[in-house]
């Protein structure tokens, strides 16, 4: 047999292509990042201190001096900030009554409820007591087919609730003189999930201005936003 001529083009080997202009975006990208994100260096950094554990620890001092269970409850929601809590809104069974899951970890319902245990008030009996004697009360909007005390009180819904039934419901507005230290409050946020806080008093020389701890997915902080979301209930409970 005769071998079978190629006829055409010769056959052209692939250049390499140069990861040259990768990095260069790349870089420009770094660079136009930094560029926006300079202006706000100055502001995290004061922000930073403004909620210093120094200034912290004052502002727990001056509360707990005043006495009232407002504030007793607002210093004991500072004392949160100071913990290290990974964002958590997992499912755990735990005991009954007392539970907790662990103490690293947590989401906004946690931190009302550690708060209130410091002063000796265990919200998951007081909610689990409500639900069971009123349970068609409660949303039913969870697929619960009765109380869980592994959950109910984990669920700001529920605590809304009970809240409203056994607490003292206040006014929503936009002015911070209607808010108390020790308030809780919630919000609507823009993806329509609901959150919750209480009201604590500004750091340093901001102490007159009304702020919040809660825990919206970096842990217990400290921060200037009882505005920043749709508030759709205000409450007291406790002494």
């Amino acid at each position: 047999m005769r071998p079978i001529e190629y006829i055409g083009a010769a056959p052209v080997k692939k250049k390499r292509r140069s990861s040259f202009g990768g990095w260069l975006l790349v870089a420009f990208a770094v660079a136009l990042g930094g560029f926006f994100l300079r202006p706000l260096i100055p502001f995290l950094r004061a922000q930073t201190e403004l909620t210093s554990p120094a200034n912290v620890r004052e502002s727990i001092t001056t509360l707990e001096s005043d006495g009232d269970f407002g504030s007793r409850l607002a210093a004991a929601a500072l004392e949160r900030t100071q913990a290290q809590v990974n964002y958590d809104g997992s499912y755990f069974k735990i005991d009954f009554p007392n539970g907790d899951i662990a103490p690293n970890r947590g989401k906004a319902e946690d931190l009302i409820v550690r708060a209130y245990r410091s002063l000796e008030i265990d919200l998951q009996v007081d909610v689990h007591a409500d639900l069971r004697e009123n349970f068609y009360s409660y949303p039913q909007i969870f697929g619960s087919k009765g109380p869980d005390t592994n959950i109910d009180h984990r669920r700001v819904q529920n605590l809304q609730r009970f809240f409203t039934r056994n607490g003292q419901v206040l006014g929503v507005s936009q002015d911070s003189q209607d808010y108390g230290f020790g308030d809780i409050v919630i919000w609507q946020l823009l993806d329509g999930n609901k959150h919750i806080g209480i009201v604590v008093p500004g750091p340093g020389a901001k102490k007159t201005e009304k702020w919040v701890v809660h825990n919206i997915g970096n842990g217990p902080q400290w921060e200037k936003k009882l505005f920043d979301y749709s508030i759709k209930g205000h409450y007291r409970y406790g002494e």
